[in-house]
């Protein structure tokens, strides 16, 4: 977790390296000269089972001294922490944890950089002590799971009204703050725009096999989303997920590797292990803002859209504070701030136009959005991504 660092002074590294060398000292010196094994391995003395866990205790009491000289030593932060858990990358995370506190200088932000999915697994494990206080970030269709497993509580932000309808969770559980459109990228040192496919489909094409590079989709909302979009399609065009099934068993045969994080996948794609990718627009942006050769088109059938929430964690320990930071976020300040910075589609639809970065106008106009059905991806997305993880996946090559 990202947190402020405590140094230790060099008086108490002095007295743990003293306690250690007098515990070391006590192992041999209580041990008799007829119980030293002569002759053990390398020379050294067998020590008696009594005179080790005599030693072990002085190590243990100094080592604990230590700790609480060293806790002591270090300058206390009475700040209160709102601990974040989101997909949103050190980018963002960076950029709004400094704009925040330079807001709220008594509010420490920490926040840790996970998968949607992880960020789900994670607040189950912990719901009886829950560690974090916002879950920022997300597909809605995993924030209803978290409401199934009653991890949210409820909270309406200051700029509730300037939303929806759609992307609002029951009760006010969680609320919509960024909108986060899907694309086709590729590597445009080695791929041309005009090269590149433009559709869903044509990523299934003989000249795409083993140059397509895609994030591990269990582990991320982003890919649950397209994989949704194909079966929820399949869905409403034969009446069930055969077909769909078997476009993403094509895709599956296209993939050259599935990357652990986004990180790596764009590495990987940077370096022209593969030549494209299917992945969401504003991590696109990003990387190219610091120079890695990508661009993108949208699928002319229509993209998935994600609406991306914000919602407080279910018996969070510093309630006021991540209340707070969700205010922030959705503010007027915030959205601005993350569409300007690190290219987020705001969800609010008040914003000033003339305040907005011309990106978003171009998206705007561009941007052909697909129908989805979020309700019914909810309802069965988590089978459906069982099902290929234990049937479709490494399976298109055969």
């Amino acid at each position: 977790m990202h947190r402020a660092r405590c140094v230790i002074p060099s008086e108490a590294r002095g007295l743990l390296r003293w306690c250690q060398k007098q515990a070391s000292r006590s192992l041999v010196a209580d041990a008799p000269l007829a119980e030293l094994g002569a002759g053990s391995r390398d020379d050294e003395p067998a020590l008696r089972p009594s005179s080790a866990l005599a030693g072990l205790h002085i190590l243990t009491a100094f080592t604990a001294l230590f700790a609480l000289t060293a806790l002591s030593a270090c300058s206390p932060d009475h700040r209160t922490p709102v601990v974040l858990y989101s997909p949103h990358g050190r980018d963002q995370l960076t950029l709004l944890e400094h704009a925040f506190e330079a807001k709220r200088p008594d509010i420490d932000v920490r926040w840790l950089d996970m998968g949607s999915q992880e960020i789900l697994d994670r607040l189950r494990f912990e719901r009886v002590n829950p560690q974090a206080d916002v879950w920022f970030g997300g597909p809605t269709t995993i924030f209803d799971r978290g409401v199934q497993d009653s991890l949210l509580a409820p909270y309406r932000p200051a700029w509730a009204d300037h939303v929806g309808p759609g992307g609002i969770g029951p009760d006010d559980l969680y609320y919509p703050v960024y909108r986060t459109p899907v694309v086709i990228a590729f590597n445009s040192r080695l791929l041309s725009r005009e090269r590149a496919p433009k559709d869903w489909d044509e990523v299934l094409t003989p000249e795409w096999r083993d140059k397509v590079l895609i994030r591990d989709p269990m582990a991320s909302g982003t890919m649950r989303a397209i994989w949704g979009l194909i079966l929820v399609r399949s869905l409403r065009e034969t009446g069930d997920t055969t077909e769909g099934m078997a476009w993403l068993r094509r895709l599956d045969g296209q993939t050259k590797a599935y990357a652990l994080n986004p990180a790596i996948l764009d590495a990987r794609l940077a370096r022209g292990e593969g030549l494209l990718t299917l992945w969401d627009l504003p991590d696109v942006l990003i990387s190219r803002s610091k120079g890695m050769p990508f661009d993108y088109v949208f699928p002319t059938s229509g993209t998935v859209v994600i609406d991306d929430g914000i919602g407080l964690v279910r018996g969070c320990r510093h309630v006021e504070a991540a209340k707070a930071f969700i205010d922030y976020v959705g503010s007027e300040e915030g959205q601005l701030l993350a569409a300007e910075r690190v290219f987020r589609l705001p969800a609010r639809r008040d914003l000033p136009p003339d305040r907005m970065p011309a990106w978003v106008a171009q998206v705007e106009r561009r941007m052909v959005v697909a129908h989805m059905d979020w309700d019914l991806l909810a309802r069965n997305g988590s089978a459906w991504m069982g099902y290929w993880d234990r049937h479709v996946r490494n399976t298109g090559k055969r």
